[in-house]
């Protein structure tokens, strides 16, 4: 589960994970305009000091703008995945990020989640982010990583 464009170095990291062996990766994307409320990714920004990207957070693209966004990360993920040699496929998430999630893993029966988001220090806080979450509803292992570098 991503909220960004992987970049290279998230996907040298997630597909070196696991060695030699051969790993198969579902993605499922939620648009950040989709994901939290203003407030907490302005106090996020703000926590990591970036008080630039705490400004300009009524911009980012929520609705139908926001999916256009999210479409164009989920293309590039999968690309840079398959170009490392890993089998990928992937989706952007509507609705209900952690039913979704459940879903898929019980459709493509995952061995684990990987999580891999940039930090969310209120949510974290609280257990409310996706990892803390999800390792009550997918029955498998959930790994959280955090994004190497911005996309």
């Amino acid at each position: 589960m991503i909220e960004k464009a992987l970049t290279s170095a998230d996907v040298e990291f997630v597909t070196t994970l696991h060695g030699e062996e051969r790993v198969a990766f579902h993605v499922l994307l939620q648009p950040r305009g989709d994901q939290a409320d203003r407030l907490l990714r302005a106090i996020d920004d703000v926590a990591l000091g970036e008080l630039d990207d705490a400004v300009r957070e009524g911009e980012t693209p929520e609705g139908e703008e926001a999916q256009s966004v999210g479409q164009r990360a989920l293309e590039v993920s999968l690309t840079a995945l398959r170009a490392s040699g890993a089998e990928a496929d992937g989706r952007l998430i509507e609705d209900h990020p952690l039913d979704a999630l459940r879903a898929l893993v019980t459709e493509t029966g995952a061995d684990e989640v990987i999580v891999l988001t940039d930090p969310h220090y209120v949510e974290e806080f609280f257990h409310r982010d996706w990892a803390s979450r999800a390792r009550h509803k997918v029955g498998v292992p959930v790994l959280k990583l955090f994004s190497h570098s911005k996309a």
